[in-house]
């Protein structure tokens, strides 16, 4: 896996041995699987799933033990099997925003490297529009348990 952070955007790629086609499907139908549980704004409800709907102007969206919901992104652009874009509705303090002018973007590309091999590239972007301590959500998105764990959950879930 690839890193690098310019600016204020984050960017990661990660190659899979399976065509775009099911890189794509994989990422955005298996998204539950990617996703840590413990990843959680319901808290202390515990998540059920997290369903990613594969239409623009969907959710991607964690639901509770009790039925509550958290969407936490917008689908801003679904073009399979080559990208998609989603908002990211989560300030610096951990908490739903919801205007889009105070939200990020992740967009995920799906470069055919051949018929059984792609490059997934994952840019998070326009950090600065969270305002105040946008840095630190640029820190956490780039740590370890940020975009690198999601990648390398997506790379197992892929691989199975």
């Amino acid at each position: 896996m690839t890193s690098t952070t310019q600016g204020e955007a984050v960017r990661l790629d990660v190659t899979v041995e399976v065509s775009a086609e099911r890189a794509f499907r994989v990422f955005t139908e298996q998204f539950d699987q990617i996703k840590p549980r413990e990843h959680n704004l319901l808290a202390p409800e515990a998540i059920v799933d997290t369903v990613f709907e594969t239409h623009v102007g969907g959710h991607v969206y964690d639901r509770g033990e009790d039925g509550s919901v958290c969407r936490w992104a917008r689908v801003l652009a679904f073009d399979p099997p080559r990208r998609f874009v989603i908002s990211w509705d989560i300030s610096p303090t951990w908490e739903l925003v919801t205007d889009l002018s105070e939200a990020s973007e992740v967009e995920v590309t799906f470069v055919p490297e051949g018929p059984d091999r792609t490059r997934v590239e994952l840019e998070h972007r326009h950090l600065e529009r969270h305002g105040g301590g946008w840095e630190s959500l640029r820190e956490d998105v780039a740590g370890e348990g940020g975009w690198p764990l999601y990648l390398q959950r997506y790379a197992g879930t892929v691989a199975s």
